[in-house]
């Protein structure tokens, strides 16, 4: 139907006739000349049509936006003055000798121009096939069709076999909740949709394909949040006979060369490492954004002989953390800005935020401070304050003081806000590994022992005695890629003798009669020979949304859903009639 895409033209096909089709992005009638900017996937062009031709003019003057059309012209230079520097096709324009209309459209409920951010999430995700065809929109979904391409063009060329694994499998209760789907030939008995091809791609390992990848689809039943969704797409990868060294290098590999083909970024090689320890001690998170540059600084040891309860406490307390956080010319902050991240703390569960600003240390001491904590801070620990943190005149010093995870994910999170919010952000991109994970973290709500990955993963070889002797000490063989404050993906080497994942089984309170019911497949097969594997995860979603800009992966799905799980679209999920339910033996329970 057509020769061309309006987005392709430029002033090299000057005087040839083309055939175009696509939709009017505006419609404009200047003294008695019709101008239609004509758009499609690739881009825009402008078409004119003169009074000369009555039948094709009458024809475009019935036109308006979002008309779908099929136009038949001539490209030709504009007028000098009417250049048009910000637009692909702004050297030329088409001079109308035909029109179709193939198709009217209503008026559009969510305006496709520069306004179109304005419209609510609500209404762009109901009539999500319009906000498609916003040229953004369509910029995003191509970004990830070039990535997913880059992704399996990287792996084939390295032996790497493309294998899908099954969607309706059999529900593991472990971590978020499943999706169940009930069997109308098993009545009573449910499949569940994958969260991942974890079992699997294991599975295929001890098959002997030594090299797997899928881009999978995958489903989780959890609360919802910018970066998460109910399915979701990962680049899931499976190794046999390869170290974490050798894969994560060769991952590593694969990211630097996905950056540079798709938006010309050239990312740093090698990638620096950080482990877990390390990683939470400088910046309260096991996946910091290294662009900010700010770190937690511990100064419990300081305060042993504070009388201070609000430092004293935590800092006696095992489980405690004080730390200090130094913000360059901070002292410039108002109170108004203070009480503000006063409150942004206390969404982590901090009980308030201490603060010094830094006046007149140099000239005045313990009087050039102001605080209402300075009072209680004798001046040891005022001088040890100073001279850890490297505070100078016009910084200001922010405190943490309380449980370790509620001091670490509170000033950590206070750690990026002040980045962004200062303009501190030191380059662009600032990639990383996170290694030496914890096997195990307690529960002590339910005084067990969980995986803080999940129960494949194997400990380090030096650390399997602590599986028995000290659980809280042994070290797994997890990595995370991480990626400006996000994780791009995560993996580790799985345990591959029968023995040892019993003994995690055991350590993670799963009885043997448990571990049969929900994994007895794969124990089964531990004991046929299976050899060495390891393998990991990118998060397709998240990679995508950080490569476009984008602030949420709702925008770079084609058809996401809501912070509900709802879709607005197609108003999913919906019931289901009495028959549905009687084939598949289920009766709804009325909610009390």
């Amino acid at each position: 139907m057509r020769t061309q895409y309006c987005g392709d033209l430029n002033s090299q096909h000057t005087g040839q006739e083309v055939v175009l089709c696509g939709w009017v992005q505006r419609r404009r009638d200047h003294g008695g000349v019709i101008f239609i900017d004509l758009r499609d996937r690739e881009g825009l062009v402008q078409v004119v049509f003169d009074p000369d031709r009555a039948e094709v003019f009458a024809r475009a003057e019935q036109v308006r936006s979002e008309y779908v059309l099929k136009i038949t012209g001539r490209v030709r230079p504009r007028p000098e003055g009417t250049i048009n520097p910000d637009l692909p096709t702004g050297e030329i324009e088409i001079l109308g000798l035909d029109l179709e209309i193939l198709n009217a459209a209503e008026t559009p409920p969510i305006q496709l121009d520069s306004h179109a951010a304005d419209a609510s999430e609500e209404l762009r995700l109901r009539y999500r096939y319009l906000d498609l065809r916003r040229p953004e929109m369509q910029a995003r979904l191509r970004t990830r069709s070039r990535v997913t391409q880059a992704m399996r063009r990287f792996l084939d060329e390295r032996g790497f076999l493309d294998i899908e694994t099954p969607i309706l499998t059999k529900s593991t209760p472990e971590g978020a909740r499943d999706y169940l789907v009930p069997s109308r030939t098993h009545p009573g008995e449910f499949f569940a949709l994958p969260q991942s091809p974890q079992l699997f791609k294991q599975l295929l390992m001890m098959s002997g394909l030594d090299r797997y990848y899928q881009i999978a689809r995958c489903f989780r039943d959890e609360d919802l949040r910018a970066d998460r969704q109910p399915e979701f797409t990962q680049l899931d990868i499976e190794v046999s006979f390869m170290s974490e060294d050798e894969l994560m290098e060769l991952m590593e590999g694969m990211i630097r060369s996905l950056f540079s083909e798709v938006i010309g970024v050239e990312l740093p090689d090698p990638f620096p490492r950080l482990t877990y320890a390390e990683a939470m001690r400088r910046f309260g998170s096991d996946r910091p954004d290294l662009r900010v540059p700010l770190e937690l600084i511990d100064v419990a040891d300081l305060m042993d002989e504070v009388d201070f309860q609000v430092f004293a406490g935590p800092a006696k307390d095992p489980e405690g953390r004080v730390v200090a956080l130094r913000l360059p010319k901070g002292g410039e902050l108002s109170r108004k800005e203070i009480d503000g991240y006063t409150q942004f703390v206390g969404i982590y569960g901090a009980k308030g935020l201490a603060y010094i600003k830094v006046n007149e240390w140099a000239a005045k001491g313990r009087e050039g401070l102001q605080s209402p904590i300075v009072k209680n801070l004798p001046d040891s620990a005022l001088q040890g304050i100073m001279e850890r943190t490297g505070a100078v005149d016009g910084d200001l010093i922010f405190f943490g003081a309380d449980k370790a995870r509620v001091v670490n994910e509170s000033i950590g999170a206070l750690r990026v806000k002040l980045g962004q919010d200062r303009g501190l952000l030191e380059g662009e991109w600032r990639p990383l590994w996170v290694v030496d994970f914890p096997m195990f973290e307690h529960d002590p709500a339910n005084g067990r022992w969980v995986a803080l990955h999940h129960p494949f993963t194997a400990p380090k070889d030096e650390h399997l005695g602590l599986l028995e002797s000290d659980p809280g000490a042994c070290l797994s063989r997890a990595y995370d890629m991480v990626l400006n404050g996000t994780e791009l993906g995560g993996g580790s080497i799985r345990i591959h003798r029968d023995a040892v994942q019993r003994q995690v089984f055991k350590l993670l309170n799963i009885s043997d009669e448990q571990a049969e019911e929900r994994f007895g497949f794969l124990l089964k097969a531990l004991r046929f020979g299976c050899p060495p594997h390891g393998g990991l995860a990118f998060g397709l979603d998240r990679l995508v949304m950080l490569m476009t800009g984008a602030s949420s992966i709702r925008d770079v799905m084609a058809f996401p859903k809501t912070q509900t799980a709802a879709c607005l679209l197609t108003d999913a999920p919906s019931t289901v009639d009495e028959a549905q339910l009687k084939e598949l033996s289920l009766r709804l329970r009325t909610r009390a």
